[in-house]
């Protein structure tokens, strides 16, 4: 029988011991010390140990039998439930104060503050990050982690960021003691063995979570859902390239591959080597002449970059193609060319929203081996959500994600607004057969976004690189459910980073400036989107959207390959260049579409935005803010004030 291996606590100290675990039987045999492992690991596992004292420790393979027995401790323990509608996939209900990201609680550690966020302008509080220091995040350890694994089981994931063999990628190991944080960094990650291998003495990430709920239990759970979230804290100590999270089980705070090292671990390593780290989808678009290009689009949570990334084109004879559909790594090859992967291996998906009319390849992607969390159950073993765009058949009911009887008009949702499915990208029907290439894709354009219901036109592009940097820093978007935030605020939201940075968002543009001074660089050209401008009379959306997305990058693909042509299809204006009239292929639409409202910069809108935008650099960059981007801001504001 296939062999997966275990590292448990030898019963009469505390050193540790390697054992072979047969699958389906108890039997236990010591083979050898945790000196068999990576040097490095074993030293961050036994440290590790010593400050969480859990009973046991597992070394993660990544094997079929490994994954089966996760999902079977998951199961008996009451935390996921199984939905025999759909094929082995797994519903998972939090504890209601464990449900999105905690910005408020999430931390940069670093020696000068300075370093972690700009000192923001009159003693205003930060908005780009927050900074702890050093002191403050030992004593912040010291009383959360001594202990906090009693009773539990510490699970090691060793996993890589990117294909195996990647000279983009990177590797991370992660400590824990949630089982469920095993089973979705299984989907999330390359995870196991292979890694474990590739890694040997080389440097990885050093990631250490626990959900703050060692045995026996003081207090009841709810939902079975382990977490602590008056103690909740997710610290990132860059110097270190190090994740200490706590607290909290929920995917972005405790699958410690995501954001924590994705983004904000991976933006500082991006620096220091001359590479971006970003909050993108990455997809590929082929013509019906066969030519093919590839983008990178940033957009804030719950803003369409899944189903742009998976969309399926209602231009006929194009094809749209995902890579990823929320962080790229981005590197300049040696042709001067910026190549693009994506590190995750999953879906991360938010829940709401997602139909077969929305996103019919995430549909497909989730018929099995999928987690749900915090979406609605049907009486029949399937999933409801608001947006499914379903209706329920006769005599099937649905519980919502608080397990309460749920029907149709209900006050409360069915599914929390940031309920998700994490779900295998290999699944995707759309996927490029490149996604996996160890060199990564090139990138032609790069796309910013945000959820903007009024004055912002449905595309435009950037006069030059830099002025596609001061586009990226100038983002502002409608806030989502992704964290804690209520309600629907605008909320400045430069490069979808806001919550991501992982240094000092001034230096963050001087990288990005900085790539227009390197010689022999072909730098993609930049565009800014809005798919969600509103008819200000009747509040209806201008732009059909989804799949009718695609006459806008028809545009953008356009543009990108140069010469008159390019030039006959675009104009300049305050915002940067705007198609042409009839330069969108609008043939076939089910409805007439205003091009004039989707395009039209009201003065008033601009003059107020260009203060807006001012007020929030100087407050927030202050004197981190490099002259490049104030002197376009300057050019935006002159440009405003000789609008008609």
């Amino acid at each position: 029988m296939t062999l997966f291996y275990a590292r448990v606590m030898g019963p009469l100290s505390h050193s540790l011991k390697l054992v072979c675990f047969h699958p389906g039987s108890s039997r236990f045999a010591h083979s050898s010390s945790l000196s068999s492992l990576p040097r490095s690991v074993s030293e961050f596992v036994s440290r590790s140990v010593e400050l969480c004292k859990p009973a046991g420790v597992h070394v993660c393979t990544g094997s079929p039998e490994e994954t089966a027995e996760i999902l079977g401790t998951l199961e008996r323990d009451g935390m996921i439930r199984r939905l025999p509608k759909l094929t082995n996939c797994w519903l998972a209900r939090t504890d209601p104060k464990d449900v999105a990201r905690v910005e408020s609680k999430t931390v940069i550690v670093t020696t000068r503050q300075r370093d972690t966020v700009p000192v923001p302008l009159g003693g205003a509080k930060s908005q780009l990050g927050n900074w702890m220091s050093e002191k403050d995040f030992e004593r912040a350890k010291q009383e959360r982690f001594p202990g906090c694994m009693a009773g539990r089981k510490m699970y090691v994931i060793p996993y890589s960021m990117g294909p195996l063999g990647s000279p983009i990628s990177k590797f991370g190991v992660q400590l824990t003691d949630s089982p469920y944080v095993v089973a979705s960094m299984g989907v999330m990650t390359r995870m196991g063995s292979k890694v474990m291998e590739s890694l040997g003495d080389g440097e990885f990430v050093k990631c250490l979570h626990s959900l703050g709920r060692p045995l026996p239990l003081k207090a009841p759970l709810v939902n079975n859902w382990p977490c602590n979230p008056e103690m909740t804290l997710i610290a990132h100590v860059p110097d270190r390239r190090e994740i200490v999270s706590f607290g909290s089980g929920y995917g972005g705070n405790s699958l410690l591959g995501k954001k924590c090292f994705a983004l904000r671990i991976a933006s500082r390593i991006a620096k220091d080597e001359g590479w971006l780290a970003e909050h993108m989808l990455i997809l590929g678009l082929t013509s019906p002449a066969g030519v093919k290009r590839y983008v990178a689009a940033a957009f804030p949570s719950a803003c369409g970059k899944t189903n742009l990334a998976m969309m399926r084109p209602s231009l006929p004879g194009w094809k749209v193609e995902c890579v990823g559909d929320d962080i790229a790594w981005m590197k300049f090859d040696s042709q001067g060319r910026l190549r693009a992967i994506n590190p995750e291996n999953g879906f991360f998906g938010v829940a709401p929203g997602t139909s077969m009319k929305t996103n019919p390849n995430a549909m497909l992607t989730v018929q099995s081996n999928t987690i749900f969390t915090n979406v609605g159950e049907t009486s029949d073993g399937g999933v409801f959500w608001e947006g499914l765009d379903e209706t329920l058949p006769p005599g099937v009911s649905v519980t919502s994600w608080l397990g309460k009887t749920w029907k149709p008009g209900d006050k409360e949702p069915c599914a929390h607004p940031n309920s998700r499915f994490c779900a295998p990208a290999a699944q995707c029907p759309s996927m490029d057969k490149d996604w996996e290439s160890p060199e990564g894709v090139p990138i032609d354009a790069i796309i910013f976004g945000g959820r903007r219901p009024e004055g912002v036109p449905l595309v435009y592009e950037s006069f030059n690189w830099r002025h596609g940097v001061f586009v990226g820093a100038a983002m502002r978007s409608e806030s989502t459910a992704a964290a804690e935030h209520k309600g629907k605020v605008i909320m400045h939201d430069p490069f979808a980073m806001r919550p991501f940075f992982g240094y000092n968002f001034g230096h963050y543009l001087s990288h990005w400036l900085s790539m227009e001074r390197r010689p022999g660089l072909q730098l993609p050209r930049v565009f800014h989107v809005n798919w969600f401008r509103k008819d200000p009379a009747g509040g209806r959306f201008l732009w059909p959207g989804f799949g009718e997305n695609a006459r806008v990058l028809d545009w953008i693909f356009r543009r990108c390959a140069g010469g008159e042509e390019s030039e006959r299809i675009a104009r300049p204006s305050a915002v940067g260049y705007l198609p042409r009239e009839g330069a969108l292929d609008l043939g076939g639409l089910s409805e007439p579409v205003d091009t004039q409202a989707l395009f039209h910069l009201p003065k008033a809108f601009w003059e107020k935005e260009a203060r807006e935008i001012r007020a929030y650099l100087t407050e927030q960059v202050n004197v981190d803010l490099p002259a490049e981007i104030e002197e376009e801001m300057k050019g935006l504001e002159e440009r405003v004030r000789g609008m008609e």
